[in-house]
Order: C-alpha cells, then sequence, then structure tokens
C-alpha cells in the first residue's frame, strides 16, 4: 500500500461503517476534493455548507414534471454528497474537527430532505390535493427517526471500536451543558444550533433505553479510564452486522429509490417505500440493538 493509499485509509470512519458504494465511488472522489479544497484553504464547514447549496439546488429540480431537469437535480445532489465525504475526510486528515462541524453535518442532510420534499409536494399538490402533504409529514416524521438512528449506532459502533477520539457519539446532558454555557446575546447562532442538537441526542437516547442503562453502567464502572478490550470486542462483535442497516437507512439506499421514483414519473412512490420498507429496517435495528445492549448489561453486571 503506497502513501496515497495510507492517506486514503486514514481520511475513512472505518472499514466497519462504509458501504461500498461508498467505498468505490464516493469516499474516493471525496479524498481527491478534500485535498483540493486543502490547497486552496477551504475548511471543512465550509464545504459543509457548499452541500447544502448544491443539495438544496437539487431538490428545486425535483419540482418539475421534466427528467431532464430532474436528471440535473440528481446529478446535483450527487456532486453535494461527494462534498459531504470530503468534509469528513478533510477534518480527519487535518485535525480540524468541531463540534459545530458535526452540527452542521447534520443539519446539510436535513435541508437537502426537507428541499426534495417540498419539491415533490408541490410538484403533485395539483392532483394529490392535501393529501400529498400529509403522506410527506408522515414520511418526513419517520424519515427523521430512521437517519437520527442510524447515525447513533454507527457512532456508537465507532465508539467501542476506536474509543472516543474515534466516535462522535455525544450524550444529551453533556450537549444541555454546553448549551447552557452559551449566550443567545454572544453566541446567538452557536446556541441556536446546540438548542436542536441536545434536543436530537435526547431523542435518539428516548430510542435506546436499553443501551442507555448499559451505557451509564459502563461508564460508572469505567469512567474516563479504557475499557477491556475484550468487552469491548465483544460489543462490536454483535453491532457490526447491524451497520448495514445503518447505511441503508442513510443515504445511497433511499437515494436510489428517489431516483427510480423519479424516473417511472412517481416521485410518491419514494414516500411509500420510506414509510414501508425503511420503517420496518428501523424497527428491526433498534429491537436488534436493544436486544444486544441488554446481554451486554447482564455481560458488564456480572
Amino acid at each position: 500500500m503506497d502513501q496515497k493509499d495510507i492517506n486514503m485509509q486514514a481520511s475513512l470512519k472505518s472499514a466497519d461503517t462504509e458501504e461500498w458504494i461508498d467505498l468505490v465511488f464516493y469516499r474516493p472522489l471525496g479524498y481527491q476534493w478534500a485535498l483540493f479544497f486543502n490547497k486552496l484553504g477551504v475548511t471543512p464547514n465550509a464545504i459543509t455548507i457548499a452541500s447544502i447549496f448544491l443539495g438544496v439546488a437539487a431538490g428545486v429540480m425535483f419540482y418539475f414534471d421534466n427528467l431532464w431537469l430532474n436528471v440535473i437535480g440528481m446529478l446535483l445532489l450527487v456532486w453535494a454528497n461527494q462534498y459531504d465525504s470530503a468534509d469528513g475526510q478533510l477534518a480527519r486528515l487535518t485535525g480540524q474537527k468541531s463540534e459545530l462541524g458535526r452540527i452542521l453535518d447534520g443539519a446539510s442532510g436535513d435541508c437537502w430532505f426537507i428541499s426534495i420534499y417540498l419539491a415533490i409536494v408541490l410538484r403533485l399538490t395539483p392532483t394529490w390535493g392535501i393529501w400529498i402533504w400529509i403522506l410527506a409529514l408522515a414520511t418526513g416524521f419517520c424519515h427523521s427517526k430512521q437517519a437520527a438512528m442510524a447515525d447513533y449506532y454507527r457512532n456508537i459502533h465507532l465508539f467501542f471500536l476506536k474509543g472516543k477520539q474515534g466516535s462522535e457519539h455525544d450524550r444529551s446532558d453533556q450537549q444541555e451543558a454546553l448549551y447552557k454555557q452559551l449566550t443567545w446575546k454572544d453566541d446567538f447562532i452557536r446556541k441556536l444550533f446546540q438548542w436542536f442538537y441536545k434536543d436530537y441526542c435526547k431523542k435518539q437516547e428516548q430510542l435506546s433505553p436499553k443501551f442507555q442503562r448499559f451505557f451509564d453502567k459502563y461508564l460508572e464502572a469505567y469512567g474516563g479510564a479504557e475499557a477491556p478490550q475484550a468487552l469491548r470486542d465483544k460489543f462490536r462483535a454483535g453491532s457490526l452486522p447491524l451497520m448495514k442497516y445503518t447505511n441503508i437507512l442513510s443515504f445511497n439506499t433511499r437515494v436510489i429509490a428517489l431516483f427510480i421514483a423519479l424516473f417511472l414519473r412517481m416521485p410518491w412512490l419514494y414516500f411509500v417505500f420510506e414509510i414501508t420498507v425503511l420503517n420496518v429496517l428501523l424497527v428491526y435495528m433498534i429491537y436488534k440493538h436493544e436486544q444486544h445492549s441488554e446481554k451486554m448489561l447482564k455481560e458488564i453486571e456480572n
């Protein structure tokens, strides 16, 4: 493996959590964008903001019942996701990781899909009326839970694989404390983001009660000390089979479904896919992770 390959590997989160489409397409392109932007002195947060503009523009293209304009939107969305890869890869390569960057990265995907949802709803309102708005609202609620829990379980896995430094696993009580330290007068934007983020973390924890009990016991037993490698390996072994579901519930699979629905000129099919197939996967993923957390709680208690 030459130095280029070593640097490329260093820009990834982990082999455990990477999806094959990302490994063969998005990560190599994201790495090249990261090198390019690093030469220009562009920060990871600036790349994230650029991805927001690209993703929102993609959504606008999906409003039109014109396949060529829809294809332009698809290409813009693929471009936005390349930047979404590049910001994290640049942050890991240069050590420019920050709390704000983590919050911005999560907000970028939300902005993309809000734009996409609005475009589809406005496109179909003349024929569907109020029903497409109801379907979109229900789907959007499900989407938020799917993406949040996929992100949460991935970062939990990284915590037990690489430790706190290699993970973005955050607890709501810590984020609440950070929120209270900021003032609306001096830190308005940061405090606003922090308000949303602490609530985001709290909702993730509410959907994983058994893991919370296990993790509380884990912190009580080891605190800031390193846990036994055997315990960490055992958690990782049980968590690893679920990583494929976190990937399905993240970007690539849902975007493939979106593109198919657009090619078929039936964009509402994308909402149906999210509210049925992806919800079933979400429930199954939570059930299996909670089952594993319960076993790990008994392990640590003994």
